[in-house]
C-alpha cells in the first residue's frame, strides 16, 4: 500500500507501522484512484477484515473522502478535502500524545456482533 509524500515526510516510523484502518483504506484507494472497488476487494488487497473496511468506508464517506455507488467505492477527486484530512490526522496524533491513545481492546469488547449493513448489501 502506498502513502502520500506528505504523510511519508511528517509521520514517524512507529506511526507508519500502525496506520489506522481508514488510513489504510484511503491509501489503497489513493494508489488506485483510477478504479472503484467493492469493500471485500479492498479488504482482500490490504489484508484486513471486511467488516472493519466497510465501517472505515462509511466513516470516510461521511467525511466526503470517498464516493459510493451501488457496491463500489472510490476515492474522492476533491484534493482540497483530502488535504484537510491530513490536518485532521495530525490533530488526532497531537491529542493522542496529550491524552493517550484509545484502547483497541476496549473497542473490540463493545463492537457489535452482526456485520455492518453495507456488508449485507453486497452479499
Amino acid at each position: 500500500m502506498s502513502i502520500d509524500r506528505d504523510t511519508f515526510e511528517n509521520t514517524s516510523e512507529d506511526e507508519l507501522e500502525e496506520l489506522s484502518v481508514p488510513d489504510q483504506v484511503l491509501g489503497f484507494l489513493a494508489a488506485n484512484d483510477d478504479r472503484a472497488f467493492k469493500a471485500r476487494e479492498i479488504a482482500s488487497q490490504i489484508g484486513l477484515d471486511e467488516g472493519a473496511v466497510s465501517t472505515a468506508l462509511s466513516r470516510l464517506k461521511d467525511r466526503d473522502l470517498v464516493e459510493h455507488k451501488a457496491t463500489y467505492w472510490a476515492i474522492t477527486d476533491d484534493t482540497e478535502r483530502l488535504d484537510r484530512y491530513n490536518g485532521y490526522e495530525r490533530a488526532t496524533a497531537l491529542f493522542n500524545q496529550r491524552l493517550g491513545t484509545e484502547d483497541k481492546e476496549s473497542w473490540r469488547e463493545h463492537a457489535p456482533e452482526e456485520p455492518h449493513p453495507s456488508v449485507e448489501d453486497e452479499q
